[in-house]
């Protein structure tokens, strides 16, 4: 269950959030969002790269709590429409890693 909602979120969520955002330029939008798990390049510097395991929030370096403040205050001041949606992406993609990790420290 916790993969499926992982890239539920990833991939389906985010054209909900395209579409809220901008009815007009919704395919746009989407392809936006999917461009900020670009985010992810971080894990690179991850060792061992990969961890089933472990928590990324606050581990790599995109994805420390520093990082997600920007990604917040970028949310809300940013006013150049682009830009704001890239925030929001960043954003939204920590709040999904951030329910991984609610999942591995839960069950």
């Amino acid at each position: 269950m916790q993969t499926f909602i992982h890239y539920f979120l990833h991939f389906i969520a985010i054209g909900a959030i395209a579409y809220w955002y901008d009815k007009e330029n919704w395919k746009r939008n989407w392809l936006i969002l999917l461009a900020t798990m670009l985010v992810d390049v971080d894990h690179i510097v991850a060792d061992p790269l990969f961890d089933p395991n472990r928590c990324g929030i606050n581990y790599h370096p995109l994805h420390t709590y520093y990082a997600i403040g920007v990604y917040i205050l970028g949310s809300i001041f940013v006013r150049h429409k682009t830009i704001r949606l890239v925030f929001i992406g960043l954003f939204f993609h920590m709040i999904t890693d951030s329910i991984d990790c609610l999942f591995m420290k839960f069950g």
